[in-house]
């Protein structure tokens, strides 16, 4: 039988299983589908010893989902930085790794501006440990490609020199500190800031943000390489799991932005679709990996395209149903204009440019032209007790109102 280990070797599958426990955690073990009951164990403990004070359990008695369910409970209001960071950090590594590791930055530090053939006979002369002079090098290459080691080219000589430490960076520039302490918290990619923070031994003890979004960090894997290819006007090739399912789908498209909902802090990609000459979104938990390709000549037309289209969407969906271009929704609303002005005030804020008429005494109209009008229902839903009538181009948003109606009456009123 395999020993349990804590560390691991792929992040993308880590990054899988937290976010099953963290979105979906509330489940026994028996609904964890596609996982042998031995994988469900060991990725319950690693999350357990990850994140330990976080971990929370329920036991359910009734049904066929009885037993026991793990899930983290996690307040963003009350912690400095975001707990998923730690699943970033667990790596697996070899013995090898973890001496070169210290001797390495022992060595320079004693002796800068070494060749790695040098650094190889130095630490047998000062360690008693021999090491090959192209692993010595490969080591020191990674090293110098995540800024911990300085490389410069002398010559035919590659010299290497340990990097200046993020202390004297942070002293230099007098605020530094503060801005990588909201940046770590708040930001994309905050894992950066937040490695800082642990080398530079400082911990965040002024910011606090009430509604985050901790599980995004769990998509920075795929986030980094989608803006590398913004930023270079590049395509790029998707590996997508369907959030329904599990069949994988392999798409090319060229991206263009990142949409957040601010409602449930869901993210999501924007790409333009050459091949079908339209936009689409996908969701940003739903990517498994990504590949750049070549640069996309139409970039700058497709993004201002884009930057059209986006007045006329509701939420993310640029097509509908009918395929038109747009549909028309139109909404009549009841509204005490003496003592419900502030639902007056919610349409013009939250509207999205809609047009507000008064009809009659106590009767409004909200009127608009939207892409897909079904992204609608959550929001119209809100009115209920105040909704008039509802009239669309797009015969499903009433249907589907009326049968959510029908369903919430007979659950709470037969």
């Amino acid at each position: 039988m395999s020993e349990f280990k804590e560390l691991i070797k792929s992040f993308s599958k880590s990054r899988e299983y937290v976010r099953d426990f963290f979105v979906y955690g509330f489940k026994t073990r028996d609904e964890f589908g596609g996982w042998s009951g031995r994988t469900y164990d060991n990725e319950r403990r690693r999350l357990e010893s990850w994140l330990s004070g976080y971990v929370k359990q329920d036991y359910i008695g009734k049904g066929k989902t009885k037993g026991k369910n793990i899930y983290l409970s996690i307040d963003s209001n009350l912690l400095d930085t975001n707990p998923l960071y730690r699943v970033w950090k667990a790596k697996s590594f070899t013995d090898n790794d973890i001496m070169l590791h210290f001797y390495i930055l022992d060595y320079l530090l004693k002796s800068p501006e070494q060749t790695a053939d040098e650094i190889a006979d130095g630490l047998l002369e000062a360690y008693d440990k021999v090491f090959d002079s192209q692993i010595v090098r490969r080591k020191c290459n990674q090293y110098a490609a995540e800024g911990m080691l300085m490389k410069e080219k002398c010559g035919k000589e590659v010299l290497y020199r340990l990097a200046p430490p993020f202390q004297e960076l942070l002293t230099a520039h007098p605020g530094l500190e503060n801005t990588i302490k909201l940046y770590q918290l708040s930001s994309p990619l905050g894992i950066v800031g937040n490695t800082i923070m642990d080398t530079a031994s400082f911990q965040n003890d002024l910011f606090r943000i009430k509604h985050n979004f901790f599980v995004h960090t769990l998509e920075d894997e795929v986030l980094l390489p989608i803006l590398q290819a913004m930023h270079e006007h590049k395509s790029v090739f998707l590996n997508i799991k369907s959030t329904k399912s599990e069949n994988f789908l392999k798409t090319d498209g060229v991206p263009l932005k990142i949409f957040t909902s601010t409602r449930t802090g869901r993210r999501y990609l924007c790409l333009y679709l050459p091949n079908r000459k339209r936009f689409a979104n996908v969701r940003m938990d739903a990517v498994k990996a990504v590949k750049i390709q070549e640069p996309y000549s139409d970039y700058e037309v497709i993004k201002e395209k884009l930057e059209r289209n986006k007045e006329s969407a509701w939420g993310v969906s640029f097509q509908n149903g009918n395929r038109h271009h747009s549909e028309h929704v139109k909404l009549t609303l009841h509204i005490n204009e003496e003592s419900e002005k502030y639902i007056l005030n919610r349409l013009q804020r939250e509207g999205k440019d809609g047009v507000i008429l008064r009809t009659a005494a106590d009767t409004f109209t909200y009127e608009i032209e939207v892409f897909d009008a079904n992204e609608m229902l959550p929001w119209i839903r809100t009115f209920i007790g105040r909704i008039v009538s509802i009239k669309s181009d797009c015969p499903q948003l009433e249907e589907r109102f009326q049968r959510d109606f029908l369903t919430m009456y007979n659950m709470y009123w037969t």
